[in-house]
């Protein structure tokens, strides 16, 4: 029957464009193929350690104390992780709202009894600086918690910015980072920005399959953790039943950087962004400073519905995501633009996404006699 790699060679499928999960390198499915190891041994010990110190490197994080974690489970952990170590019940957390993941986050906050409140901006925007700073002076925020990209929208919040406002406003307050669908993408420097949590997963720009819960933390929001006066509320979701797994695993630091990665899908973003620009097509995310460099999200033109694009595209082989968030469902596509589809050299899967995207847009406005609503 011939070997796995062979046969993976030959299959063709089509370009999976969407804001994860992502395609994966032929390498990371071959590594998958390996027998099952014991999770005491030497070899398994080895590779597990070696992940822990590369991330330190892939967060640009030289600081001893800061510590990494890789668990399993689902980006959704790390909110869990976030909520159950760093807040205790009745202390006050800010969210800056962007879409539909900051909703998802307050939620999981008010399972843990904290009390959230919100700085909404609207759909394709973010909070403004002079917002946030007027919270800030209301009241102690145990941690200012944000996601990075969101995928709903497409919208990003620069980080740097924002960590330096904190720091002057009220500087013990954590700023906790929702990085699921931005590390790997977007340039995150937890030291020179001072970030305090990053948390992420697997199955995006990182470009390997679900099922791991990757965060960054400083050494304040460990001590903000040793400093807790009740027990977190959540047996698995523990960090002090994972601190000393991280801690012994981890065994040495080998060389890993990632700056050209991070160029590699700013210039695939302005690629997409620019095509679906000259198609006519806006984007919700409406400052370019604010436009994430792993997806672009767009509005479609009046009168058309994703049920009227995502099919004839999956036909021409290519999957694009329609919306998520509750007020753009029928109203938007979203095109992703990260992990091995922008870093292998050798693919051509978001020249064939913007072509399809033409075509079919091209097409369908014609047999809508919308023909001129857009540019070709």
């Amino acid at each position: 029957m011939g070997d796995a790699g062979g046969l993976l060679d030959e299959i063709t499928h089509p370009a999976l464009l969407i804001p994860g999960p992502v395609d994966f390198d032929k390498a990371v499915l071959k590594a998958m193929s390996s027998d099952a190891e014991f999770h005491l041994g030497t070899s398994f010990v080895n590779v597990f350690g070696e992940v822990l110190s590369m991330l330190r490197r892939f967060f640009q994080t030289t600081n001893p104390e800061s510590q990494p974690f890789v668990l399993s489970g689902s980006g959704t952990l790390g909110w869990d992780l976030v909520a159950a170590n760093l807040v205790e019940a009745g202390e006050h957390v800010l969210i800056l709202h962007t879409g539909y993941f900051a909703d998802c986050f307050k939620e999981c906050c008010d399972n843990y009894e904290i009390n959230v409140t919100e700085i909404k901006a609207p759909i394709g925007h973010r909070p403004q600086l002079d917002e946030i700073e007027a919270a800030l002076w209301e009241r102690p925020y145990k941690i200012i918690q944000l996601t990075h990209v969101d995928t709903s929208t497409g919208v990003r919040i620069p980080l740097q910015p924002l960590v330096q406002l904190v720091r002057r406003v009220f500087p013990s307050t954590l700023v906790v980072v929702d990085g699921v669908c931005s590390v790997g993408c977007e340039e995150i420097a937890f030291d020179d920005w001072d970030l305090d949590v990053v948390m992420s997963a697997t199955q995006k720009a990182v470009g390997c399959p679900a099922g791991l819960s990757i965060m960054m933390c400083s050494s304040r929001a460990m001590k903000v953790f040793d400093s807790r006066r009740s027990k977190p509320p959540s047996y698995y979701a523990n960090l002090a039943k994972w601190l000393p797994v991280m801690r012994t695993y981890e065994a040495r630091r080998l060389g890993y950087f990632a700056t050209e990665r991070f160029n590699q899908h700013a210039q695939a973003s302005a690629k997409v962004k620019q095509a679906v620009g000259e198609m006519g097509l806006q984007q919700i995310a409406q400052d370019p400073e604010d436009q994430a460099h792993a997806l672009t999200a767009m509005y479609l033109p009046e009168g058309l519905a994703p049920i009227d694009i995502l099919p004839r595209l999956l036909q021409r082989g290519v999957i694009l995501a329609g919306g998520l968030h509750k007020d753009l469902l029928t109203r938007c596509i979203r095109f992703g633009h990260m992990g091995v589809c922008v870093t292998h050299e050798q693919r051509d899967d978001i020249d064939r996404g913007i072509a399809a995207l033409r075509v079919v847009l091209d097409e369908v406005m014609r047999e809508k006699g919308q023909v001129g609503a857009h540019s070709s």
